[in-house]
């Protein structure tokens, strides 16, 4: 494992400004939620999906609109370094907390393959389910053949799939190995590889901050992020992998190694 950044201390998580946070970001969540959410869901359905070409269509505009303004009442500014490629591909990234399928939204849609369990988090479980997350039941072989079939069935038609290869979120200060069995739809299909680099803070600073703490649930981190003082969020699209007669073993380890390596940058 490597090492990212220093876990939170007691002094880092008292913060005096936190109830005037809530007290501006709250009314504004729930604006967000009551008004920009149902124009939002209107205009995500098959005729929008038609107008506009790629990235460009008006559905994936309204998504990443949506999470852009949700990162934005939670603090954070997003800052992209290099660019999604079209068409079907396999973006593969670092693993976090529930923030990082947002972060990715509002940069580039993609179909993500994610643990069941998300489909029953509250709004981001549903907002997952209508941008094209593809649901695994983790432990279940049937499941996991399903999920593979449904990926290169998407990569086959040109549509973009996101994956975390650790497998599950982590504490933010390292990288876990990458399961090589998920990059066997880029071998089949056979579709590029594109590895991202998601931090929190400055140099990655906060990325404990935004992870899970022992034993702390979706809302309990919703909430205390929520709080949490205004930071940075960065989406670092890295070098496109092809696969070749390696196989999926040498696309996991070279992705790893590309996402380690814009994390300690």
């Amino acid at each position: 494992m490597n090492s990212l950044s220093d876990s939170p201390s007691p002094a880092q998580l008292r913060d005096p400004w936190r109830a005037l946070r809530y007290a501006l970001r709250a009314p504004l969540l729930l604006l967000h939620l009551l008004i920009s959410l149902p124009l939002t869901v209107l205009l995500i359905n098959p005729i929008t999906a038609r107008i506009g070409r790629g990235t460009g269509r008006l559905d994936h505009r309204m998504i990443r609109l949506w999470c852009t303004g949700l990162l934005r009442i939670f603090g954070f500014r997003v800052r992209q370094f290099g660019q999604p490629l079209p068409g079907g591909v396999l973006f593969v990234a670092n693993h976090v907390a529930w923030l990082d399928i947002t972060l990715m939204h509002s940069r580039h849609v993609v179909g993500f393959v994610a643990k069941a369990e998300i489909s029953r988090w509250p709004l981001i479980g549903w907002l997952a389910a209508r941008a094209g997350t593809i649901y695994h039941h983790r432990g279940n072989n049937e499941s996991l053949n399903g999920v593979m079939h449904q990926m290169v069935e998407r990569l086959r038609a040109q549509q973009a799939v996101g994956v975390f290869p650790e497998g599950r979120t982590t504490d933010g200060l390292s990288v876990h190995t990458f399961h090589a069995r998920i990059f066997q739809a880029a071998v089949t299909a056979p579709s590029t590889v594109q590895p991202v680099a998601l931090r929190y803070g400055e140099g990655g600073s906060a990325q404990a901050l935004v992870a899970f703490q022992p034993g702390e649930s979706f809302m309990a981190n919703f909430l205390r992020v929520l709080g949490d003082p205004p930071r940075v969020a960065e989406v670092h699209f890295l070098q496109p992998i092809e696969p070749n007669e390696d196989g999926r073993r040498r696309l996991a380890d070279s992705a790893r190694a590309q996402i380690i390596a814009a994390m300690q940058r």
